[in-house]
């Protein structure tokens, strides 16, 4: 079996990556979400804010308006994750990503 690295499938990793990051930042903003509150100014509940506020501005519009916010960080997650899983489907299924690929 072949290993494959990195940089031969940029094009998938990086976008994976960057889903990756966000998906996960938007599970740690509603764990910590728990304990700040969300006018806070402390830097890191800012920097997750910074990172997830984008992709929840897509999210927002398909979700129903009376959700608490905690929720739309889940629903965000959950969302991240199938977009990563798509991610993967079609790469594969277009044979840009495997185990076979030189």
């Amino acid at each position: 079996m072949q290993t494959v690295s990195f940089w031969s499938q940029w094009y998938f990793q990086i976008p994976n990556f960057i889903l990756a990051v966000v998906m996960y930042t938007m599970l740690g903003r509603a764990l910590l979400g728990l304990f700040v509150d969300q006018d806070s100014r402390n830097f890191i509940w800012r920097g997750f804010c910074a990172i997830t506020d984008p992709a929840l501005a897509l999210i927002r519009p398909i979700t129903p308006r009376a959700v608490a916010p905690v929720v739309l960080w889940l629903f965000g997650f959950v969302w991240m994750f199938w977009l990563r899983v798509i991610l993967l489907l079609v790469f594969f299924s277009l044979g840009l990503v495997g185990a076979s690929q030189p």
